[in-house]
């Protein structure tokens, strides 16, 4: 499978979430041409699914597109820390019925010189409380509730997902409510064996659409 695309990391991780530059606009607005609207889950192997996912949601925020960020990897909460939100009420709690939709919604403002053409913030839900099988709340009917409510109410929904490994078994579940699954990898497993072996990893997805980006 061929790359959809290449995304750098930030050397020292000197921005804040949600703060974007020119060239992140670049380079996430290309995936975004790339995959359209609808519903992306963003998986994958390493750190760079986070880094990904909130780049695609607040690039596409920045454009003026009504975005929702959806933490939906339940087993290992990461998002509210990295943005400095609050760690829950989330998903979580609203799957458990624990929590009413406003409540987990949270505003993030978006910062730097790429955001001129933003209308509102960047909405994201974060996992919320750890769940020991993350697997069973992703695989209930709450968690499809909530999925087709989200794509009613914002043009574009990111989820970040469960890494892409085989004892993940929220991510087929998860996977089922996406449009188009993209998979964040290290270079050495773009291409040849290892590469054929993402490929097929991702080709069992119940996906309509998968792609694979290269963060280096």
């Amino acid at each position: 499978m061929r790359p959809l695309a290449e995304i750098r990391d930030r050397p020292g991780d000197d921005a804040r979430a949600g703060t974007l530059r020119r060239g992140d606009l670049d380079a996430f607005g290309r995936v975004l041409d790339a995959i359209g609207g609808g519903s992306v889950l963003v998986t994958g192997v390493g750190d760079g699914r986070e880094e990904v996912s909130i780049g695609l949601a607040a690039t596409a925020a920045a454009r003026g597109v009504r975005t929702a960020l959806v933490e939906c990897d339940l087993e290992d909460p990461r998002l509210a820390a990295r943005l400095g939100i609050a760690e829950r009420p989330g998903l979580h709690e609203y799957l458990r019925r624990q929590a009413e939709a406003p409540e987990i919604l949270q505003p993030l403002a978006l910062a730097g010189p790429a955001t001129q053409r933003a209308t509102e913030p960047l909405v994201c839900v974060v996992a919320g409380e750890r769940a020991a099988n993350g697997a069973e709340p992703i695989a209930s009917d709450e968690y499809r509730h909530a999925a087709a409510r989200l794509r009613d109410a914002y043009q574009l929904v990111v989820l970040l997902g469960p890494p892409l490994a085989e004892e993940a078994a929220a991510l087929p579940q998860a996977a089922a409510w996406a449009d188009c699954v993209l998979a964040c990898v290290g270079p050495s497993l773009a291409s040849g064996r290892a590469g054929r072996r993402v490929t097929r990893a991702l080709r069992a997805l119940p996906a309509g659409r998968t792609e694979v980006i290269v963060c280096s």
